[in-house]
C-alpha cells in the first residue's frame, strides 16, 4: 500500500488494498515452485474430496489446511524476499531467516498430509 494511503479511509482504499493483495497472491503463483505445488496438491485434494462425497466436516477442515498452507507459502515468500532486500550477500542469519521461514512450511505441511491421510484413508478403504 502507498504511503499516501496510510491516513485515509474509505472505498477507494478498500479495493486498492484488495488490488494490492491480488497482486502479492498473483506474484507468488507464478513465480514460486512450491506455491505451485500446493495448488496442484489442493486441486487434486478438492476433486478427490467431492468424488467420495466429503461430508461437510472434512470439507471445513480441508479448507482451513489449504488456506493455511497457501497463506503461510505466501508469508514464507514475503519473509524471503524481505530478506533478500536487506542483502544480497550470504550472512549466515539471513540463512537462518529463511531457512526458519521454510521450516514453518514445512510443519505445516507434514501436518496437512496426516490430516489428509486421517480424512482420507477411511473414505477410500470404505470404497472397498
Amino acid at each position: 500500500m502507498g504511503l499516501q494511503d496510510r491516513n485515509k479511509r474509505g472505498f477507494k482504499r478498500l479495493l486498492r488494498s484488495f488490488s494490492y493483495a491480488s497482486q502479492g497472491f498473483g506474484y507468488v503463483v507464478k513465480n514460486e515452485q512450491n506455491m505451485q505445488i500446493h495448488l496442484v496438491v489442493a486441486t487434486i485434494t478438492l476433486l478427490a474430496a467431492f468424488l467420495l462425497d466429503f461430508p461437510v466436516t472434512h470439507w471445513l477442515l480441508l479448507l482451513i489446511v489449504i488456506a493455511g498452507m497457501f497463506a503461510l507459502e505466501i508469508m514464507n515468500t514475503a519473509i524471503e524476499r524481505t530478506v533478500d532486500l536487506v542483502t544480497e550477500e550470504f550472512h549466515p542469519l539471513a540463512k537462518r531467516a529463511k531457512d526458519i521461514a521454510a521450516a514453518a512450511v514445512f510443519v505445516y505441511c507434514l501436518f496437512a498430509v496426516i490430516i489428509g491421510c486421517i480424512l482420507f484413508i477411511p473414505a477410500l478403504l470404505a470404497l472397498f
